[in-house]
């Protein structure tokens, strides 16, 4: 493990208590724990992306302004929902977040997870799927994007135009504008299973692996995970791909280092699940909770955690930047330098 960040889910709503925690507070809030981990010398700040649901749907705006705000830590998703997204407005953004953010974005996409609504991109007008789950249109939107943020020409110019300029695209067609050069080497794929892993290895975009894998094979989740890692490569080596793609997992660990820790975090600690999830019998992932060097010793067994080199760590993010700040610090200051992790201000 050579960086860390944090991924949120970006809830908001009734808090309990009468309290309520608005979507401004929501954002305004990641805003501000950006900010504090890019002083930290955290590597990332992630965000899962849910339409028709109180959680973080529309990430770029938030990803521009952690991007103004820090200056080294990576801003990204993990993942946009691509059956609900025009891929060359999605690239136009990506590339724009990329330019403001000087080459710091790590923009996990993927067919999406369960909805709280019934095909609800369909709604967004993208239809004619032939997938009970709209996967198809989710390959078909990636492949779009893909060409337009590797600079391919996709329109052909109008020569009659006063405001044509040069032809920017390949084949004497026209990319879409901004264009960022690096912005494809940081593209992840977001996969819930081997086979989706080993596609991602071939198409040559990075791995981002979640707490649940739609598959059950009769091993710890760990050893499939990291099964699954390891397919990736195997697979990006055959296509024949340089350098080596980037893999991630995400895990819920807290470290409890007071009494508060305790009274929010002590119990949860569990165990491997099997269950079904969108129709699939599925894998879910051990939560972690307990001292500084309990945690070391269990994620040093983590088989995933030590084959990746990105962890997310899914934060309870409705308890405020306080809390958070101080449970992401207590894991930099006691248990990620342990797994290999230097921070960012380290250089």
């Amino acid at each position: 493990m050579r960086r860390f960040g944090t991924l949120s889910f970006g809830h908001y709503g009734p808090l309990g208590g009468g309290r309520e925690l608005s979507a401004a507070d929501s954002m305004l809030q990641a805003i501000d724990l950006a900010q504090g981990m890019d002083e930290l010398g955290v590597d990332g700040a992630y965000f899962r992306v849910h339409h028709f649901a109180r959680q973080q749907a529309s990430p770029m705006p938030l990803l521009a302004a952690i991007a103004a705000r820090t200056s080294r830590i990576e801003v990204g998703t993990g993942v946009i929902d691509m059956r609900y997204e025009n891929p060359l407005h999605l690239a136009e953004d990506a590339a724009a977040v990329d330019l403001i953010s000087g080459g710091r974005l790590a923009l996990g996409v993927s067919r999406g997870s369960p909805e709280t609504v019934v095909r609800g991109y369909e709604t967004f007008g993208y239809t004619g799927s032939e997938d009970p789950r709209g996967a198809d249109i989710a390959r078909d939107h990636f492949a779009r994007f893909l060409q337009a943020i590797e600079g391919e020409g996709l329109a052909e110019p109008d020569r009659s135009s006063p405001f044509a300029g040069p032809v920017t695209g390949t084949g004497g067609l026209q990319r879409v504008e901004p264009y960022s050069p690096g912005l494809r080497s940081r593209i992840w794929w977001g996969a819930g299973n081997r086979d989706s892993a080993e596609w991602a290895g071939r198409v040559g975009v990075n791995l981002m692996s979640s707490t649940l894998l739609t598959e059950d094979r009769g091993i710890p989740f760990d050893e499939l995970q990291a099964q699954q890692l390891e397919a990736f490569r195997a697979a990006w080596r055959e296509a024949g791909h340089p350098g080596e793609p980037r893999t991630s997992v995400s895990r819920s660990i807290f470290p409890i280092t007071t009494a508060e820790d305790e009274l929010y975090l002590g119990g949860r600690e569990e165990g491997d699940g099997v269950g079904y999830i969108d129709g699939l019998r599925s894998t879910f992932g051990k939560t972690y909770a307990g001292t500084p060097d309990k945690l070391v010793e269990q994620l040093q067994r983590d088989a995933a955690i030590q084959s990746a080199d990105t962890l997310m760590l899914t934060i309870p993010s409705q308890l405020g930047v306080e809390f958070n700040l101080r449970l992401v610090a207590a894991f930099a200051e006691h248990v990620a330098p342990s797994l290999g992790w230097r921070p960012t201000t380290d250089g």
